[in-house]
C-alpha cells in the first residue's frame, strides 16, 4: 500500500492549521498605522497580554477554539471580522443574580487584570473617540476599560454597550448616572506622534471583541461589518 499520498495530506494540513494558528498568534513587531484621524485594529492582533494569571484573553478562530471553562457563550466566530476574535476567560459571572468578586470575575479599577497590549504609530496627536466591535450576551459581559501609554484616564474607564447577541460597534461610558453608557464620552488623548501603545483591561469576563477603531472625528460611525 502507497501511504505517501495520505501523509502528505497530513503534512499540508498540519502546515496549513499551524499557519493558520501562527497568523493569528501574538505579534511583537506588529505596529498599526493611524492615517487621516483613523486607527482601526484586529483585536486578535495585540503584541502581548500582561497580568493574565486570573483571566486571560484567548483567541478564538476556525482552527482554535478555546476550551476554557467555566463559559457558558456558543462560538461568536459567524460574522467576526478578520474570522477571529478574542475573549477574556473563564466567564463565571454571566447573570446578575451570580456573585460579583471584584478581582476575580470583574475588575472595577482599570489596568489590574487581563491586559491586552497593542502598538500604533500616530502622525496626528489629538482626541481619539474609542470605538470597539464586541458581541455582548448579557448584562455582566459588556464592559471594559482602554487605556494609553501605561495610563488609564477617566476618560478611557468603563466602556459600555447595550447591544446584544450580534457583532455590532459601540463607543459610550458607562457613569454612575446612566448605567447604559454616555454616547462618544469615551476617548483617548494622544499627545504625541509617533509610537504609541494602546490597552484594553478586563472590567468583566466573558468579553468578546473583535475589532476596534480610534477616530479623531466625533462624527464618525463605522459601518456594521
Amino acid at each position: 500500500m502507497n501511504l505517501k499520498p495520505f501523509t502528505a495530506a497530513l503534512m499540508i494540513t498540519a502546515c496549513g492549521a499551524a499557519l493558520a494558528i501562527e497568523r493569528h498568534a501574538p505579534k511583537p513587531d506588529l505596529v498599526f498605522t493611524e492615517d487621516d484621524g483613523l486607527l482601526s485594529v484586529e483585536a486578535e492582533y495585540y503584541y502581548k497580554q500582561s497580568i493574565a494569571t486570573t483571566r486571560a484573553w484567548h483567541i478564538a478562530s476556525p482552527e482554535r477554539i478555546p476550551d476554557i471553562k467555566p463559559d457558558p457563550d456558543p462560538s461568536h466566530l459567524p460574522g467576526a471580522s478578520g474570522g477571529a476574535y478574542v475573549e477574556i476567560l473563564p466567564d463565571s459571572r454571566v447573570t446578575h443574580d451570580d456573585p460579583l468578586i471584584d478581582g476575580e470575575n470583574f475588575c472595577s479599577e482599570p489596568g489590574k487584570m487581563g491586559v491586552l497590549h497593542y502598538k500604533a504609530h500616530f502622525k496626528n496627536p489629538g482626541r481619539y473617540y474609542v470605538w470597539v466591535r464586541v458581541f455582548s450576551t448579557g448584562t455582566e459581559d459588556n464592559g471594559i476599560h482602554v487605556g494609553l501609554n501605561g495610563e488609564w484616564p477617566a476618560s478611557g474607564q468603563r466602556w459600555q454597550t447595550v447591544k446584544k447577541h450580534a457583532w455590532a460597534w459601540d463607543s459610550r461610558q458607562r457613569t454612575d448616572e446612566v448605567h447604559s453608557g454616555v454616547p462618544l464620552q469615551l476617548y483617548l488623548d494622544v499627545t504625541k506622534p509617533g509610537e504609541n501603545e494602546i490597552m484594553f483591561s478586563m472590567r468583566e469576563d466573558g468579553f468578546a471583541m473583535d475589532k476596534f477603531i480610534l477616530s479623531s472625528n466625533r462624527e464618525f460611525v463605522p459601518d456594521e461589518n
